[in-house]
This record gives C-alpha cells, structure tokens and sequence, in this order.
C-alpha cells in the first residue's frame, strides 16, 4: 500500500530474464544525464508499456505470492489478469509438507539456490535499500526471481492434473486472491484517541496487579522476569509441577502457570492476567495506530493464503485475527474499529461451522437432529452425558460440554480437557468414554480418519482440499499422537475454511448485482467483517447471508443447514 516502485523483472524462458529500473536514486550501473539524475524508464512510462501486457486477456501472467504484486500495480491503476501463482499451486499440492516460499520451492524442486535479499541489499547497519543497490546486482537478484518463478510453473502446473488438484486450485485458491487483495486495499478504520485512551487504561491496570502480585509474593520483583517469577513459585513458595527449562531456570509458560491457577494458586492467576495486559497493550493498544497509513488513514493488514494447511487465513501486520473476543479487554480493543459517517460495520459469523460439519462428515444422528430441531447444542449434549434436564441447566455443565463437543473435534486428550476444565484427569476420562458411548459414531470416524491418514499420508476436505500429515507414521507416541489430532480435525476445519473462501470469491459479484456500493474488510476465522452505506445496511446484510450459507452448493450438498448471524452497529465490537 506504500511501497515505492523501484524496478520490475521479467522472465520469458528459463534463462531469458530482465530487469527494468525505473526508481534507482543510486547505484552503479546507470548513467547520470545532465541534471544529475540517473538516465532509467520514467515510471509513468514503464507502466504505460506494460499496463497493455499485463491486462490481456490472451497472455498469462505468473508470479509467486502473486497478490503482493497485484497490489503494487493495482495502486497504479492496473489489473493483472489472468494469472497463475506458483506459490497457491504449491500450496494446493504439497499443504503440510514444507513451506512454499520461493527460496524453499527453488531448493526443492530445482535443486537451486537463489541469491538471498541480505547478500544484495546487505544486512544490518550495512543495509541498503534496493533503490540504491548497483543494477548489475538489482539483475541479478531480481531476473533470477522471475526466472525460477516461471521453472516452478513449469514443474507444478502440470502436476495439478494428474494428481486432480484443478478443481481446489482454480474454485478456492486462484479467485480468491484478487478478492483479498481488494479487501487489503479497503483496509478499515480505526479509532486512535480511543486505542490511546485503553492503553492508558490497560497501564494503570498493570500497575494495580503488580501492587497485588508483590503483596501475594511477600516482595517486589519484576513480573516481566519467568526467571525472578520462577523463583518466587517454585523456590520460594514450593508449589507443586515444577520443570525446568534447558538453561536450569524454572518454566513460567503459561500452561505451567494456568496448572497453577487452576489448582487455587492466586499469584500466578494475577500474573497471567497481568500478561494479558501487557500483550494486549504491546500488540494491538499501542501498535495499532503506527499501522495507520497516512494516505488512507486505515488500517491494512495482510492476508497470508498459504499460512495454515488446512486452508485457514492468516493475517499480519497487523494480525486482526488474534484479538480475544471472549475478555473484556479484547472486546474493548474491537470497539476501537469503527465505521465512518454515514457507514456501519457489519459482522456475519457462521454459528458453529465446524460442529455442524463434523455432524455431517462423522456422520453423527444426533448432532444432526438438534441442528435441525434448533437445539442449543452444548446443552443438549451436556443432558445426554450428565443426564441433566436442558430447562434450568446451570452454565457450569453447558460450559463443561461445550468444552468436550470442541475439544473432540480437535482430539483432545483426558489430560487436555482435565487442564481446560480445572478437573481431575479420571473425570475428564469419564466425560470422554461416556461422550463416545452416547455417540459412538463419533469414534468409528475418529478410527477411520487416523487409518486412512496413516494409509496415505494425508486427508482431505469435502472440496478435496489435501492437507499432509507428516508425522502419522511416527515412532515418537507424542508426535504420533499429535499428527493423529491434526488428521482429525483437518477434515472438518479445513472444510469450515473451503466454505468460507467460496463465500469470499462469491460475495463481491453478488454485492455488484444487486447495485450495492458495501465492501468486504476483513475475515477472521468463520466471520467476515464488511463496511456498509446506513442506507445499503440490510440488503447487505441479506446478501451476506444469503451467499455464505449457500456457499458449499453446487459441489457439496450438506446434511446439516449452514446459518449466519449478521449484525450492523458504529463499531466491531458492537456488531458483533
């Protein structure tokens, strides 16, 4: 969104590649004219002749992480189109077995080392930016790039044929990129006097716990320190589960301090909540408004595609995807994203996407019928195990369910659940066995997945989306079991991501056809976060709704109806 232009490369045949500067301030290579500038293609004039190539219908544009490009030239007014990404292709391939960077791709599959940005541009107080490194290097770096993108394609594209990747690449991977690339130049707005104002608040909060924490601890210490707090627990005070970490200080993960919570301990509870706080503050309160972009004054993150092998979408700089939407605090940084004048923010969330998958996929009767019925699933379940009458229920058991019904999808373990739950490790145990009694399709699904995992190495989504599973056949029990976990649940979670993704891809031309000016923002997760005319607000919303629960159909008519709750308000707190 704010990068200069400096130069672009271009690859025609393996070994026939280009450099075309057209923003070096220096750097040997060029000549100067008389002015004292260096004699190179004007921008405006570079971007004339390509605009013609890079548009046409009957030329095929490749890159690897294409959208970054997109981006660049879409802020200069043209459209890329059509293209290919080496970088998706490898994705649609090989999810879960490597990366799919383009220096790691090159290494794999080429056998080729490309020259690394540091050995050009050099590294730390030596660093240059690439304006200023010579043309001959700028050449060399940047030809090799275009030409090892186009040997990449050459290698992949065919494979998506013959191991029948088409359909996932070209309906849920390759159209979607334009669509995110638009929703990265949207961008949203942000509130900074109110992100100052929490961070602030957030301070003073801190400043109270560590008053509690010293008072608990006897003595001040430095809670930023897990050595000085690892001493005061473990030494100090001798609480029990106590490891140490390979240096010889005590362990002060939160896992080890949530144990401790857990078991009544009031130190380590304040401590956590006091990290809270702090990563809060030093990840969203306070850093947010750096990511303000003058031009805009919005927002921007990025979305990465190829981040999670199942499919799932990432987001950086800033990550939107990770701010906690269950504490009060994270819910106050939402309030923070607000819509302008005369706009609304509008929330459209699926409602339990992955339980109602997992009720089609397992094959489950039961979870079937209460989605049908309408039931509030964590209740009922809570009833079939605990035996518990759903009118009157106390939230306790629903809690307790509705962290079984989730912790199954994701193979949690006794010991896992035992920990979520505050509980001994036989009665966690217990709540399993009986949940595979009262639904003993559940585990048959469980049995045939991990088989089927070990048999061929991988899994697949409804949309036949491949996620490798790498360490199924491990002799390590642990990573076993963890690849294990990961081969279950990546059916049903990469399902929730496909569904999401036809969505994304459908939703900007169904807004054009019914003449709706909205914009989509943001996705986090099952909800997609659009920006709205107060006027425009409820046929946004019927569109959005409309689109995402339809969006498995023509490819997968599923047993169990999607539903969307969407919400409009000033903020995205509010909306949601």
């Amino acid at each position: 969104m704010q990068a200069r232009l400096c130069g672009v490369s271009l690859a025609l045949a393996p070994g026939e590649a280009c450099y075309i500067p057209c923003g070096h301030v220096s750097g040997g290579g060029l000549a100067f004219d008389g002015g004292g500038k260096l004699v190179q293609l004007d921008e405006a004039d570079l971007l004339k002749r390509l605009k013609p190539l890079l548009e046409d219908d009957a030329v095929l544009k490749i890159g690897q992480n294409l959208k970054y490009d997109y981006l660049i030239f879409r802020q200069r007014g043209i459209r890329i189109a059509p293209f290919d990404d080496t970088m998706l292709l490898s994705y649609v391939l090989d999810a879960g077995k490597q990366g799919h960077g383009m220096d790691e791709l090159s290494e794999l599959h080429l056998g080729h080392k490309p020259i690394a940005f540091g050995d050009v541009a050099g590294k730390g107080k030596d660093k240059i930016t690439f304006d200023q490194v010579s043309i001959e290097e700028a050449t060399r770096y940047s030809a090799e790039d275009a030409d090892v993108t186009l040997r990449l394609w050459m290698l992949l594209k065919p494979r998506l044929m013959a191991e029948k990747k088409r359909t996932v690449y070209e309906t849920l991977e390759r159209p979607l990129m334009p669509v995110l690339a638009e929703m990265e130049r949207e961008g949203i707005a942000v509130d900074p006097d109110l992100l100052r104002k929490l961070s602030n608040d957030f301070a003073t909060e801190m400043a109270a716990l560590e008053t509690e924490i010293g008072k608990l601890a006897g003595e001040s210490f430095n809670v930023a320190s897990p050595k000085q707090l690892g001493e005061i627990l473990f030494d100090k005070f001798s609480l029990p589960g106590g490891r140490k970490t390979k240096t010889g200080a005590w362990s002060t993960d939160a896992d080890v301090l949530e144990e401790l919570a857990a078991q009544g301990h009031d130190l380590p509870k304040k401590v956590l909540d006091w990290r809270l706080l702090a990563k809060l503050r030093g990840t969203y309160t306070d850093a947010l408004p750096t990511y303000i972009n003058p031009q805009t004054g919005r927002v921007h993150t990025s979305f990465a595609m190829a981040a999670a092998a199942t499919g799932r979408l990432a987001s950086t700089d800033p990550n939107l995807q990770n701010i906690p939407i269950r504490t009060a605090e994270g819910r106050r940084i939402r309030q923070a994203f607000i819509a302008p004048k005369g706009f609304k923010l509008i929330s459209a969330d699926y409602s339990q996407i992955e339980l109602r998958l997992f009720a089609h996929i397992a094959e489950i009767p039961q979870l079937k019928q209460a989605f049908a019925d309408g039931l509030d699933i964590h209740a009922m379940t809570a009833s079939e195990i605990f035996g518990v009458p759903v009118k009157g229920m106390p939230a306790e058991v629903r809690r307790r369910a509705k962290a079984i019904n989730f912790g199954i999808i994701y193979g949690i373990s006794g010991f896992g659940l035992a920990n979520q739950l505050g509980i001994a490790r036989s009665v966690a145990d217990d709540y399993i066995k009986k949940y595979f009694q009262r639904f003993p399709g559940i585990r048959d699904y469980m049995e045939a997945t991990k088989e089927f995992a070990c048999e061929h190495g991988y899994v697949e989504t409804l949309f036949g989306r491949r996620v490798h599973i790498r360490e199924i056949k491990s002799t390590n029990p642990g990573m076993r079991g963890g690849a294990e976990r990961a081969a279950i649940n990546a059916p049903i979670q990469g399902t929730a991501a496909d569904v999401i993704r036809r969505a994304m891809i459908r939703i900007p031309e169904a807004l054009a056809e019914a003449r709706l000016k909205a914009r989509m923002l943001l996705q986090v997760h099952d909800e997609l976060v659009f920006e709205a005319m107060d006027a425009e607000v409820e046929k946004t919303q019927s569109v959005a709704v409309k689109v995402m629960e339809q969006a498995p159909l023509p490819a997968v008519q599923l047993s169990v109806k999607l539903t969307v709750d969407a919400r409009a308000a000033q903020n995205w707190d509010a909306a949601h």
